[in-house]
């Protein structure tokens, strides 16, 4: 077995940008690089040209990035190479393990699928169906070099399973930063200028988010929604009547979750949902659609309801549990230590 000093992970999702496979990398290695490891990321701003995602100008792709890849990963010369995304980089990554006969991980961190459907259906309702049955030809293909694919939950494998995917499989959960996402035990100041009951909602402004269902559902308090994303502005003007705050992060975004009486993911497309466990974490309920994540993560009553009616889920979810059950359970089940071993578990199979 291969000794995995050095890690190389390529990923189209990297700084500056700000989201859930982000946040996962920085914190799983942060907890690799306690152990020894050394881990390098390789994302587009490695690369001079590049271009806007289409609808994201913020996510910028790499444009033809193989020649300078190749020399990058000669360069580092890793012991170990993990591919993050199935985006212009990724592909790269993949042609290039797949020309030297090298062994990789990849993670499934996108429900692609289900993410095309939500873009091409914003535009014609008719193209949902095919968008989506192309977004699982493109993963699978994409997966099936890898010698393990890293996935969240239960519920997803069992989709990739339905969709013949034959890769190895491995579970890659989540973690918290529990110094950070914490009940306070005061009303800050927000919260005072807020309507109760408060459902919160925090994560991009975009289509595949399903946001219009969280902010249409009947709701008598105020509705919190921090993030940013393509549509905030359109939104923000419609509904008038809900907070929206933009993007934050660390103690500032665990500020707006303590302001929360309900923690809402109106998302059917996510494959986890670290929001969700950062809310728990803050001793919030749950609520969501009976979908992969919020099925995963809420599988007992005192965590929070899932329905397919959403107003249902939020207002049954209200008055299940403690904070301290939710807390405690956060703890128990989701670490960044844990992660980052399920992390090397796969690579170490990987390279075997």
């Amino acid at each position: 077995m291969a000794d995995l000093n050095t890690i190389l992970i390529i990923s189209d999702a990297w700084h500056p940008q700000i989201n859930g496979v982000v946040r996962t990398y920085e914190h799983v290695i942060e907890e690799l690089e306690k152990t020894g490891h050394r881990v390098t990321v390789i994302g587009p701003r490695d690369f001079k040209y590049t271009v806007s995602m289409l609808g994201y100008s913020e996510i910028k792709l790499a444009l033809f990035p193989y020649r300078r890849l190749k020399r990058l990963i000669k360069r580092h010369a890793p012991d170990g190479i993990h591919i993050a995304t199935e985006g212009p980089l990724g592909w790269a990554a993949r042609r290039y393990c797949i020309k030297h006969n090298i062994p990789y991980t990849s993670a499934y961190h996108t429900h692609f699928p289900d993410y095309m459907a939500e873009r091409a259906g914003k535009y014609w309702k008719a193209l949902k169906r095919p968008a989506k049955n192309f977004g699982i030809w493109y993963t699978r293909k994409f997966h099936s070099t890898s010698s393990a694919m890293l996935i969240a939950t239960s519920s997803l494998a069992e989709d990739l399973e339905k969709w013949e995917f034959k890769t190895p499989r491995y579970n890659f959960s989540r973690g918290v930063d529990y110094d950070i996402f914490r009940p306070d035990g005061h009303v800050n100041e927000i919260k005072k200028q807020l309507r109760s009951p408060v459902a919160i909602y925090v994560g991009r402004i975009a289509i595949e988010k399903n946001l219009k269902a969280f902010l249409d559902m009947p709701w008598l308090g105020d509705k919190l929604i921090v993030g940013s994303g393509p549509d905030h502005a359109r939104l923000k003007t419609r509904y008038a009547d809900a907070r929206f705050v933009g993007a934050h992060k660390g103690e500032g975004l665990a500020a707006y979750y303590r302001c929360g009486d309900v923690f809402v993911f109106p998302s059917k497309t996510d494959t986890f949902g670290m929001v969700l466990i950062e809310a728990m974490a803050c001793g919030l309920p749950l609520a969501g659609y009976n979908v992969t994540g919020p099925k995963d993560i809420i599988t007992e009553d005192f965590l929070g309801a899932v329905d397919d009616d959403l107003s249902a889920a939020a207002q049954r979810a209200l008055n299940l549990g403690t904070a301290d059950q939710r807390i405690q359970y956060a703890k128990t089940h989701y670490s960044w230590q844990s992660a980052a071993q399920e992390f090397m578990d796969a690579m170490r199979d990987a390279t075997n």
